[in-house]
């Protein structure tokens, strides 16, 4: 029998190792424990938790059953984790770390409520904008000199 790291499991899952960790403290995920009192994962139990559906979610209702957006037309989607969530009255920040990149989001407290977003959660990032703007920082040696720029002032 293989046995997994929880990071190991997590990946295979596609889930963020804390969301694993919390399926595991509440008893979605069975494991076995080393004498260092660290869990492992068998890999019958993955395999068990990906054919019962969504691999994000043990026991979850199909898209079917649920009523779940199944596709989008927005294009721009960033695949993150959810590194803080806020809620002040009817607005919230979710702030989505990508990669090494931070993004954060205002939206209504019952969006964040209805899509029960937490901490270490799998999050997506749909971008619809009609502007985007690109910039590069100068080099020290892009930037024109004193004289050059009085010279095209004149100009």
């Amino acid at each position: 029998m293989l046995l997994l790291t929880v990071r190991a499991a997590a990946q295979r899952l596609g889930v963020g190792y804390s969301t694993l960790k919390q399926w595991i403290y509440t008893g979605r995920v069975r494991t076995t424990t080393t004498a260092g009192g660290h869990h492992r994962i068998a890999e019958t139990e993955i395999e068990r938790l990906i054919a019962r559906g969504s691999p994000k979610a043990p026991g979850a209702k199909s898209p079917a059953a649920t009523g779940l957006i199944v596709a989008l037309s927005g294009r721009n989607q960033l695949r993150g984790f959810v590194d803080e969530v806020r809620i002040d009255g009817l607005i919230g920040q979710v702030r989505l770390r990508i990669g090494d990149q931070m993004l954060t989001a205002v939206i209504t407290g019952d969006a964040i409520e209805e899509l029960k977003l937490r901490r270490g959660d799998h999050a997506l990032a749909i971008i619809k904008s009609t502007e985007v703007m690109i910039a590069r920082e100068a080099d020290a040696g892009d930037r024109p000199s004193r004289r050059r720029r009085r010279r095209r002032r004149r100009v």
